[in-house]
């Protein structure tokens, strides 16, 4: 028979505690996924993974995911820098760093030959989280670009260096792209050897992605041969319409080895969170969105790991 205060497994709650409620429900998940997380050692990759998260559809994501899984894979002991290569500087601020006009930053670097080690800032974020921050004047470089030699390779460059100079290197390097495919985008895509894409779990989804699809090709086919589209990541994930699961569904269907198994939900945290100059991570481990986040950096990290202990 069981006691008042004992659940159905038997174990005591507080009184009047109902744990059949969704709520409950929604809890005792948020604490299992905490749990495995937490119990997880995420391999590190051999050599620097570079990352560019890009999608010319604003308002996807691309910043939010940049940042994010960023702070996610640093937290769990990786050393990671973000360069902000979008003109408004939105994951500058969410990384807390300093990114005023007067700021060394990206624009120095790709416009004038600094060398990167110089503008790299430390992020206040919790553990090995670095950033290249974005200025207001590199809404000018792309014409400034235009004229200049070696135009596409100017990222890459200099990124090239500043990895083969340090004596500890990042683990993973992640690019955050401005909305569209310039000459910003370009050098993004040939610094690279990844790409990762954020696709909204919204109307409209897959549009303009074949175009993108067929700008990364052609980077490729001319000017950075290694570069693939490694990662595809869902984003605001609403479970409760059946548009979302349609759309992640639609997704799943054309691209079947890119699409990470996890959804980043809809989160007033998420969207809260760079407004205090912070990542979600920082400013609310324990939410929905933390979690998720965390979750897809661990899944980044699983998928480029080398292939060890296979059954003889």
């Amino acid at each position: 028979m069981k006691h008042p205060g004992e659940n159905q497994q038997g174990t005591t709650t507080a009184p009047g505690f109902d744990d059949t409620t969704p709520l409950a429900r929604e809890i005792s998940e948020l604490t299992r996924r905490r749990q495995v997380i937490a119990a997880e050692q995420l391999p590190k990759p051999e050599q620097t993974r570079v990352i560019t998260i890009s999608n010319q559809k604003g308002g996807v994501g691309k910043t939010t995911t940049a940042v994010n899984l960023a702070a996610a894979l640093s937290r769990q002991g990786a050393r990671v820098l973000v360069i902000d290569l979008d003109p408004q500087g939105n994951a500058s601020t969410a990384l807390g760093v300093e990114h005023r006009a007067e700021t060394a930053s990206v624009y120095d670097v790709i416009v004038n030959d600094m060398e990167l080690a110089a503008v790299v800032q430390e992020s206040p974020e919790v553990g090995s989280l670095y950033c290249v921050p974005a200025t207001i004047h590199l809404a000018g470089a792309e014409i400034e670009l235009v004229s200049l030699v070696a135009r596409e390779q100017r990222l890459s460059r200099a990124l090239a260096h500043h990895l083969k100079t340090m004596d500890d290197p990042y683990d993973y390097v992640f690019i955050d792209c401005p909305p569209s495919l310039g000459l910003l985008t370009i050098n993004a895509f040939v610094a690279a050897r990844e790409v990762l894409i954020p696709i909204q779990c919204e109307y409209y989804a897959l549009e303009g992605l074949s175009q993108l699809l067929k700008n990364i090709e052609l980077i490729e086919k001319h000017l950075n041969p290694e570069l693939t589209v490694s990662t595809i990541l869902l984003t605001m994930y609403d479970s409760r319409t059946n548009l979302a699961n349609q759309v992640a569904q639609d997704v799943r269907d054309h691209f079947p080895d890119q699409v990470l198994s996890t959804l980043i939900p809809r989160s007033v945290r998420v969207s809260e969170a760079p407004s205090y100059g912070q990542s979600v991570i920082s400013y609310d481990l324990n939410s929905a969105g933390s979690l998720s986040y965390l979750e897809a950096a661990a899944e980044i990290a699983r998928r480029g790991a080398p292939r060890t202990g296979e059954a003889q």
